[in-house]
């Protein structure tokens, strides 16, 4: 997979950032509260087992008879997890452009943040949930990594239901406290939502993007429809213009009430019509103008 040239350019002023402080080691572009061997002094503590001869701060044990280590705040890299919804309601797409699905929109967005991490020297990995299986590819850095996330990209395809909980226990066991985790998804599932909801609760930061069709958003349809779900198999055969205003104003409704359930438990929620540029979402999370979600 190949990011397009032109979308590549509009990333530019865009950096990954966590709202909280993220651990690690080595050095980063996101200042993280966590203490060690750094650079700017920040504290002294007590000498514990295990602690470098050469932390210890000489000149102080001299004055005082004990042994104190000197700690210095650090920069520490980011550790990006993205996680797409592969399910069978990801194959859908518009008539206008039947070739683009919004799994292929979330394939796209999940290559432009590679692209961003990668830039900034930070970790991540990449998890597809399909029937088939979980597809996971542990969290990493540099070009090389890069190159696998896309090939595991490439080889993604939608199909059935989401996975049960026993398969989604290695996410749970990878995803450590302090990641940020990016979710792509259509929104449709419950089971989804849960997930990232018990995330945020145990201290990882997440994101959600909601891919949505221009179909869904404008309810185009004129005449008799037959509408079948991808992941049941359910039919529903309306007339179109009866059925549009009602339509319309359910599917606002339970949108408006997704984006109210991520907003309480902190989960910076934006949702994205495949219709649209594919880096505005990015921009929504990621630009200058981000704000973070207040719990409630």
């Amino acid at each position: 997979m190949r990011l397009p040239d032109e979308l590549r350019a509009r990333l530019r002023d865009l950096h990954l950032r966590a709202r909280s402080a993220a651990g690690g080691d080595g050095l980063g572009m996101h200042a993280s509260r966590s203490r060690g061997a750094g650079l700017e002094f920040a504290q002294y503590r007590g000498y514990e087992p295990g602690d470098e001869p050469r932390r210890i701060d000489w000149k102080l044990f001299a004055r005082s008879d004990r042994y104190f280590v000197r700690e210095a705040e650090r920069d520490s890299p980011l550790t990006v997890w993205i996680v797409i919804d592969a399910s069978a309601s990801m194959s859908v797409a518009d008539r206008a452009r039947p070739d683009f699905s919004k799994l292929e929109a979330a394939k796209l967005l999940a290559a432009c943040v590679i692209e961003l991490a990668l830039r900034q020297g930070d970790r991540f990995g990449l998890i597809g949930l399909s029937a088939a299986a979980l597809a996971l590819v542990a969290e990493g850095a540099g070009a090389r990594q890069r190159d696998r996330c896309l090939l595991e990209l490439d080889r993604l395809a939608s199909g059935g239901l989401l996975p049960g909980a026993d398969q989604l226990r290695p996410l749970w066991e990878r995803v450590r406290p302090g990641a940020l985790v990016l979710f792509l998804s259509d929104g449709f599932d419950d089971e989804l939502t849960e997930l990232e909801l018990r995330l945020a609760a145990a201290r990882r930061e997440v994101l959600s993007i909601q891919l949505l069709s221009a179909e869904e958003r404008d309810f185009p349809f004129k005449g008799g429809l037959r509408f079948r779900d991808p992941e049941t198999g359910a039919e529903l055969r309306i007339d179109a213009a009866a059925a549009r205003r009602d339509f319309i104003e359910r599917f606002a409704a339970a949108r408006a009430a997704l984006a109210r359930r991520m907003a309480a438990a902190g989960v910076l929620h934006v949702e994205h019509v495949i219709d649209r540029p594919l880096d505005e979402p990015l921009h929504r999370l990621f630009g200058h103008a981000q704000s973070a979600p207040e719990r409630r």
